[in-house]
């Protein structure tokens, strides 16, 4: 039993030097883009597990193909039924809102068009998966949309690695003048929880992920979007902790303050009795209401 329990304290403590070491190793913990999950599952074929959904391709970068799935809003999913990809297209531009890119099923059944992004490196996308690359791949689907869907509203909805994305990605598009939506689930990687009480294991992890070139700075990017924001949080979430929400909805609040803006910002707090945790926020009957 004590070797046991000497191997497994041994192993603990060599992640923060084997992190230092090989920096490497952070990025594949937080993309975790070589698990494909579910297994043995033809990514291009998504109406073997969703109907009403089609498969298509981006070219984001050179030498990068993004995958996406297009679930249509549920007023057509009757018409859906052996169309082509280029009928889905045609669709985008039916007055429809349309969000990018999470809970297909839940969100069309309120009359959006869901698109799903696979980033480069996950799923069937080709590519390594890095922050810029994954905010270049939200934006260049950001951009194709509001070219198919002309007037549309075009909303982005980020969880977990995503929230991180798509504040990047608003501060790109509000840059430009454009004029958006975001829709923001907060949450973070468990992988990360496990050391914070490590003396100086924050700083340590900081700097790695600045060699990384990974940061996904929500709360730099809130502090100057002004566009209508939307973050659900759960109280029991066991991989980011609630007052982490809390303080994202603060900074946001006072920066629309500060730029005397009027657009809605909202947060919406789930009770633990629910037990939603980190990833079953989805499973709130009242979701479509919410998103409206």
């Amino acid at each position: 039993m004590k070797k046991a329990v000497s191997f497994l304290i041994t192993v603990y403590a060599s992640v923060p030097v084997l992190l230092y070491l090989f920096p490497w190793i952070l990025g594949h913990a937080i993309f975790a883009h070589l698990l494909r999950l579910p297994f043995f599952m033809d990514l291009s074929r998504p109406e073997d597990v969703l109907n009403h959904t089609c498969n298509f391709y981006l070219d984001t970068d050179e030498g990068v193909s993004v995958g996406v799935w297009h679930t249509l809003p549920a007023n057509q999913w009757e018409k859906a039924v052996g169309k082509s990809p280029e009928w889905y297209q045609e669709t985008l531009g039916d007055d429809h809102p349309v969000i990018i890119y999470l809970h297909g099923n839940v969100l069309s059944a309120t009359g959006y068009h869901v698109l799903s992004l696979d980033y480069r490196g996950f799923g069937d996308s080709t590519g390594q998966p890095s922050e810029a690359g994954l905010t270049n791949d939200a934006l260049y689907l950001y951009r194709w949309v509001k070219k198919q869907s002309k007037r549309s509203l075009v909303c982005l909805w980020g969880h977990s690695l995503g929230s991180g994305v798509a504040t990047n990605t608003a501060v790109k598009i509000q840059e430009q003048g454009d004029v958006h939506d975001i829709a923001i689930n907060i949450s973070t990687h468990l992988f990360l929880q496990m050391y914070r009480f490590l003396p100086g294991f924050e700083s340590l992890l900081w700097n790695i992920l600045q060699r990384n070139d990974i940061v996904f700075a929500n709360e730099k990017n809130l502090q100057t979007l002004t566009s209508p924001l939307l973050i659900l949080h759960s109280e029991d979430d066991s991989v980011v902790p609630y007052h982490m929400g809390l303080k994202l909805y603060q900074i946001s609040l006072q920066a629309h303050k500060r730029h005397s803006t009027e657009v809605q910002v909202e947060m919406i707090s789930y009770s633990a009795n629910l037990g939603f945790s980190h990833s079953s926020i989805y499973l709130d009957p009242n979701l479509s209401n919410v998103v409206r």
